[in-house]
């Protein structure tokens, strides 16, 4: 548009000298046609608009907008025509507690009250794109804006409005990929009604009140003592079984004994014995007798 507003000018400043009382009337030929040219090459560079890789381009002339796209690379437009462009690739919006994490400064974490009543911190992260086809449509009825319009108030909304199916407990632990799910099915709807596509929902981190948070540690505690008394009980129970099994071992052994042993193996297994001990080059006198018997010696010489 420079180029065409510097040849109009140079053209009009060309009939105007053209006046042969004028000194300088003889330029007046060469700025005619030095804007002429200005005017030609500010209407091709103004017909000629390059959309970069990843993004779409959309005419609207005279707030008219028009319904066709234009894809990257060079296009052919009206030169009168304006051009905004939308970014088709995929784009986050994290609403964060940290300090400069999100897209808004300081704290701009989404606070919502659970089905007791607490107040919950969420860190949230929308990953979404722009429908290229329906680009006409978010310029004409939302603008280049569609961040601050439509993704950032209607997940805050929708986080709050199911936030109270749960409890605060649930919601951090058991319930969590369920309570992101249902998240995802209410705000995808919302989304491709108005030209963008919702691809994935990220809870990025959920903060508990003090208190909540410290009957939890209190639970778990509580949890691990429990599960480790139960590990000691079960050691000493298999520790008494063992023990009464080599009890009954040893009363089994000895009742074994005292029923199946005579006294008529006893003397020959005694004699046996003795007659080893009476073979030891150490063994000089071994006296051998019992009762009602008459005893006898036995010795190396």
């Amino acid at each position: 548009m420079f180029l065409i507003f510097l040849g109009i000018v140079v053209l009009m400043a060309g009939f105007a000298i053209n006046t042969p009382s004028l000194t300088f009337s003889r330029f007046s030929r060469p700025a005619k046609v030095v804007g002429g040219v200005f005017i030609v090459l500010g209407l091709l560079s103004s017909g000629i608009k390059q959309i970069d890789a990843g993004e779409v381009g959309v005419q609207s002339l005279f707030g008219n907008v028009g319904q066709s796209t234009l894809s990257s690379g060079l296009n052919f437009v009206n030169p009168l025509a304006k051009i905004e462009t939308f970014d088709i690739k995929t784009q986050n919006y994290t609403m964060s507690a940290v300090h400069d994490e999100g897209l808004k400064e300081g704290d701009d974490a989404i606070r919502v009250l659970t089905a007791d009543g607490l107040e919950v911190v969420i860190d949230l992260t929308v990953l979404y794109k722009v429908i290229p086809s329906e680009t006409p449509k978010i310029l004409k009825e939302i603008g280049v804006d569609y961040q601050n319009k439509i993704v950032r108030p209607i997940t805050r909304t929708k986080i709050r409005d199911n936030a109270v199916y749960y409890d605060a407990v649930s919601l951090y632990s058991t319930k969590r990929d369920e309570f992101q799910n249902r998240i995802f099915k209410s705000i995808e709807g919302n989304f491709k009604s108005r030209g963008l596509l919702l691809e994935q929902l990220l809870i990025r981190n959920i903060n508990l009140p003090t208190s909540v948070k410290q009957s939890i540690e209190s639970k778990i505690n509580a949890e691990q003592d429990a599960q480790k008394m139960q590990f000691v009980l079960q050691k000493e129970k298999q520790e008494a079984e063992r023990k009464r099994v080599e009890a009954q071992g040893i009363a089994d052994y000895q009742k074994i004994l005292s029923t199946g042993l005579t006294d008529k193996q006893l003397q020959y297994e005694s004699i046996l014995a003795q007659k080893e001990i009476a073979k030891s080059p150490n063994t000089k006198v071994i006296i051998m007798g019992g009762k009602g018997s008459t005893p006898f010696i036995l010795g190396d010489k």
